[in-house]
């Protein structure tokens, strides 16, 4: 299944340009990560050929269509997020111990830590050439997203100081850590294709948007998929001690005046030893069935309808519908 199909757009035109550039940005994706040395060729192609949604790739093209989309530039700028996505990838799989990726082991099951890390900056490498190509304040508004990028993965290895809310602390790290990315995808889009600085500040704030929400809806897809969506096996992030929603949000019910008995065991059984499956099995269980699931589902949903609200400004027609489309998508996957 494409992006595209995976996304229900209403207008056959608007998907078939869609899915011709998405093609476009797909070779260009290979001609980016293909190196002569062939242990670096081997490492960066990994992610790409293990494929992924390209979601990001897909909100530029779709943003691009509020004004000129067939702007070569807009294929180079799309290559440029996804490049940048993949290699977030090699260092947050090395980060969080993740032995999967989209199905497929992770580079650092495969090469090592060092090499994953390495690879993960030979495509910021490449993305660094490409967003050279467009321009000083392209070149500006990557290395302000990137700065995000970084602090969102330091402040979530951290963790909130004694004095900070903890959710309040995991939303900015979203905002950081997915949401920068995504609101940049939707930004070089509108910009590139040549749109008026209004369009483009209003798809940006879209993008800022829905990309927390993407994130939280992950969060429950970590505890109630059987691995088939993420490619992760479930409950990754319990088991390495990865903040999500959902455990936030239990552990504030648990460290509550008056807080349950039931809280309080289930926030014992998240920090017991969950290396054994068993363990980790049964601990996603327990977690799966907490009205904390349903909660984080909520709230994933609120910023759905926040980030299209984002969007009134924008006239009627089939790029606006499709872009609350992708919205729905891309909370309805936590459903």
């Amino acid at each position: 299944m494409t992006t595209t199909t995976a996304i229900a757009l209403a207008d056959p035109a608007l998907s078939a340009r869609l899915t011709d550039r998405l093609a476009l940005v797909e070779e260009r994706l290979r001609d980016s990560v293909t190196h002569a040395d062939q242990l670096a060729d081997d490492a960066s192609r990994h992610l790409v050929n293990a494929g992924g949604k390209r979601l990001r790739p897909l909100l530029t093209l779709l943003t691009a269509e509020l004004g000129d989309g067939a702007r070569r530039e807009v294929v180079d700028a799309a290559t440029v997020v996804e490049l940048t996505h993949l290699a977030t990838l090699y260092h947050d799989d090395v980060m969080d111990s993740a032995p999967l990726r989209r199905g497929a082991p992770s580079a650092h099951e495969v090469w090592g830590n060092s090499v994953a890390i390495l690879t993960g900056d030979l495509l910021f490498a490449r993305a660094s050439a490409t967003v050279a190509g467009l321009g000083p304040d392209a070149v500006r508004i990557q290395a302000a997203t990137f700065e995000r990028l970084c602090l969102g993965q330091l402040h979530e290895t951290v963790g909130p100081r004694p004095d900070e809310d903890p959710v309040a602390h995991y939303l900015q790290v979203l905002a950081d850590k997915t949401a920068s990315l995504v609101a940049t995808s939707a930004r070089f889009g509108a910009m590139f294709a040549g749109c008026r600085p209004d369009v483009v500040r209003t798809v940006t704030a879209f993008g800022e948007k829905i990309g927390v929400a993407f994130q939280l809806a992950d969060d429950v897809i970590d505890l109630t998929s059987d691995g088939a969506v993420t490619g992760k096996t479930p409950g990754t992030d319990l088991r390495e001690r990865v903040p999500t929603m959902p455990a936030l949000l239990l552990r504030a019910r648990a460290a509550a005046a008056d807080a349950s008995l039931d809280d309080v065991a289930l926030v014992e059984q998240l920090d017991a030893d969950l290396t054994g499956d068993d363990a980790l099995a049964a601990a996603v269980a327990a977690l799966r069935a907490h009205p904390v699931v349903e909660e984080t589902r909520s709230r994933a949903v609120a910023l759905a309808h926040e980030a299209v609200a984002e969007l009134a400004p924008l006239p009627d027609g089939p790029v606006k519908d499709a872009l609350v489309a992708f919205a729905d998508a891309l909370v309805d996957r936590a459903s």
